[in-house]
């Protein structure tokens, strides 16, 4: 379903991505994890054309992300992004913010974008705060919103970059409950988190980064129970204690 093959960006002179290769399958849950500055948000915004890239190449369900002649827009209706801030839009209400993407990208009509509008909302246990403003719902509710936003466009493939980083703790449970959710029903993810709760629970694989590097991309129960390199076992040992 994703494919990366040696990915390289900079900023300037700084070397942000180092040679990032790994690829995700369909149905698959990758995890990606490490340190604050490691590159991991910047990889998963590759993914769908968000971060450009300077070297390498990446395909997503065929197509090639780094093509000039490939239609971003396109490819990012195909693949549903949700990030730390929620980026919903302020002026709308919850069902509008479902709906908008859905009649001007992929030209549904105003009926039908609102009946996958209102199913997805039930899916997230929101369908009653349809006609509310996002300043009205609480950060996970508001994020609640973001994933059936994503999910409204019947995505091939779902990104998650920190969705609970900005979250309260006692409302990281109800986003990471709708994520688990996704994950069993079979929906293709990539996932940016420190929530090793939620990576033992679904993932199939680990990426570890460190530097830009990914340095181990393991099956889940050989990451947490033999991680290959000493970088990866101490911060193991940091998250999990």
């Amino acid at each position: 379903m994703i494919e990366l093959n040696n990915v390289s960006k900079w900023y300037g002179a700084f070397q942000v991505l180092d040679g990032c290769s790994t690829h995700v399958d369909k149905g698959d849950v990758v995890v990606i994890c490490g340190p604050s500055g490691s590159g991991k948000s910047t990889l998963i915004k590759t993914v769908n054309g968000l971060e450009p890239f300077q070297q390498g190449a990446i395909t997503v369900d065929g197509v090639s992300v780094g093509d000039p002649k490939t239609t971003l827009s396109t490819l990012r209706a195909r693949i549903g992004m949700v990030f730390q801030n929620f980026e919903l839009f302020p002026h709308l209400t919850v069902r509008q913010n479902l709906t908008l993407g859905q009649v001007k990208v992929l030209k549904r009509s105003a009926g039908e974008a609102t009946e996958k509008a209102l199913k997805y909302l039930d899916r997230v246990g929101l369908l009653a705060q349809q006609d509310k403003f996002p300043s009205q719902l609480s950060g996970g509710q508001q994020q609640r919103v973001a994933i059936a936003r994503a999910l409204a466009m019947d995505p091939i493939a779902m990104l998650f970059d920190e969705p609970t980083s900005a979250l309260d703790p006692e409302m990281i449970t109800e986003v990471l409950d709708v994520m688990v959710g996704l994950a069993q029903d079979g929906m293709t993810m990539m996932v940016v988190t420190h929530e090793m709760g939620f990576a033992r629970k679904v993932a199939d694989r680990i990426i570890f980064m460190d530097h830009g590097k990914i340095v181990e991309d393991s099956p889940k129960k050989e990451f947490f129970a033999t991680p290959r390199s000493e970088r990866a076992r101490e911060f193991l040992a940091r998250i999990i204690h």
